[in-house]
C-alpha cells in the first residue's frame, strides 16, 4: 500500500460511521456521499468537490486535500498539526455556478470553532476540470478586510 493510500485509509477509518450523515450537510450517510470520493471516485460536479473538501477538513483527509487542489496553487505541504485546530460546525452552500466547459465557482460558508469562538469563513471558490477530474484552484474571502487573518485552511 503507498505512503497516500496509507493516508487516506487512516483518515477514513477516523471518519464518520457509513451510517452517519454526512458532514457536509447533504443530508445523506457519508458512505453514500463524500466517502466514495475520497476513496478516489471523481466528483461529478465542482459543487460535489467542495463538498468533499469540506467533509475532508472535518475528518482531516489531509491527503485528500493535496490530491483535489489544483498543482498550480497547490501547497507544498499541509500541517495536520495546525494549531489551534477549528472544530467544524456546519456548511452552507450557497450557489454553484458553470463558468466554463471545465470551470465553476461555488460560493459557502462553513462554520467553526475556534479557541471558544464561532466563527465563519465565507468563501467564493473558484475549481477547475482536467482530464475528468475537478481541482479546487482558490478562492476570494467577500466581506474580508484587508489585514484580517487568513481564513481557515486558506493557506494549509
Amino acid at each position: 500500500m503507498t505512503r497516500r493510500k496509507r493516508a487516506r485509509s487512516a483518515a477514513l477509518r477516523d471518519g464518520p460511521d457509513q451510517f452517519d450523515a454526512c458532514p457536509c450537510g447533504n443530508r445523506r450517510p457519508y458512505a453514500d456521499c463524500c466517502r466514495p470520493l475520497h476513496e478516489g471516485l471523481p466528483a461529478p460536479d465542482a459543487e460535489a468537490l467542495m463538498r468533499s473538501r469540506y467533509t475532508a477538513y472535518v475528518i482531516g483527509a489531509y491527503a485528500y486535500l493535496r490530491e483535489t487542489w489544483h498543482p498550480s496553487t497547490r501547497p507544498l505541504q499541509l500541517d495536520p498539526n495546525f494549531q489551534p485546530s477549528p472544530r467544524w460546525l456546519g456548511l452552507e452552500v450557497r450557489r454553484h455556478v458553470v463558468t466554463g466547459p471545465d470551470t465553476a465557482i461555488v460560493e459557502f460558508i462553513a462554520r467553526y470553532r475556534l479557541a471558544g469562538r464561532a466563527e465563519r469563513q465565507h468563501e467564493v471558490s473558484r475549481f477547475q476540470r482536467e482530464d475528468g477530474r475537478w481541482y479546487y484552484v482558490d478562492g476570494d474571502f467577500p466581506g474580508r478586510v484587508s489585514g484580517d487573518a487568513a481564513p481557515v485552511g486558506a493557506a494549509s
